[in-house]
């Protein structure tokens, strides 16, 4: 059965999602370049939207961006989240036992969207991801996630062509496949470079959900040696078993 949506509240939504995408704010014919929808339904809908501060604008430049109340929006999801304070803990387990970055994320679609981070007290530029939604096939959190899909879900949910976001980015069906079919046969992802240039990857499913909708990664350096990934690696697996046993026993689903 097709879904019958209403028209004005899905045209908002897509509103807000592209300038939440949007590196920069956008005037309004960029936002109808990416929406596709009628300068004149546009125009009402963002007038309403500033009026409510859920879209801020510079008159003087003619822009749009994200307003405040979208703020209060996702920082309301991050605190009704039962589950996040013990993924929390985890990422400050992880990150003293590594001394690398470490993340928790969830999977939206063909997204993932990250909902904690622990920045590398090493780090010298630290790039905000709490709030962030990357394509899932780059990153090994997504990766780890797509795995819990069969290869039948993930060709129905991966949009064609595939985003790129390095020279390494997998962009080819087969080879996902290929490689999730790995995920799921040694139970953790792996990669490097395929979504930040100089930086590797590894990343657990945490398996209080099934199929998992969450998990836990830490990254790292490429340079690093394998002998210190492989420590990485056990100690990513270590503590994410833990918290879904933890997450379990709370009744957290």
């Amino acid at each position: 059965m097709e879904r019958q949506l209403v028209k004005s509240a899905e045209r908002t939504v897509r509103i807000l999602e592209a300038l939440a995408t949007s590196p920069e704010p956008l005037t309004l014919s960029e936002l109808q370049q990416r929406t596709g929808f009628p300068r004149s339904s546009l125009h009402a809908l963002m007038r309403t939207l500033v009026e409510l501060n859920w879209v801020e604008t510079d008159r003087a430049r003619g822009v749009f961006g994200i307003g405040p109340h979208a703020l209060l929006t996702g920082t309301a999801y991050l605190d009704k989240d039962p589950a996040l304070p013990f993924a929390q803990q985890t990422l400050e387990d992880l990150r003293a036992e590594t001394g690398q970055t470490a993340h928790f994320a969830r999977r939206d679609d063909a997204h993932v969207l990250y909902l904690a981070t622990r920045e590398s007290r090493e780090a010298h530029h630290v790039i905000p991801r709490v709030g962030r939604r990357l394509p899932a096939h780059v990153t090994a959190l997504g990766q780890a996630l797509l795995a819990q899909l069969t290869d039948d879900e993930v060709t129905a949910l991966m949009p064609d062509p595939m985003p790129v976001m390095t020279e390494h980015t997998i962009i080819d069906l087969a080879e996902l496949t290929g490689e999730l079919d790995q995920v799921r046969t040694r139970g953790w992802a792996y990669e490097r470079e395929q979504g930040t240039p100089g930086v590797a990857c590894v990343a657990v499913a945490v398996d209080y959900r099934i199929p998992a909708t969450d998990a836990i990664s830490c990254s790292m350096p490429v340079s690093l040696p394998p002998a210190e990934v492989e420590k990485i690696t056990d100690a990513v697996i270590d503590h994410t078993r833990k918290l879904a046993a933890t997450l379990r026993r709370e009744g957290i689903r």
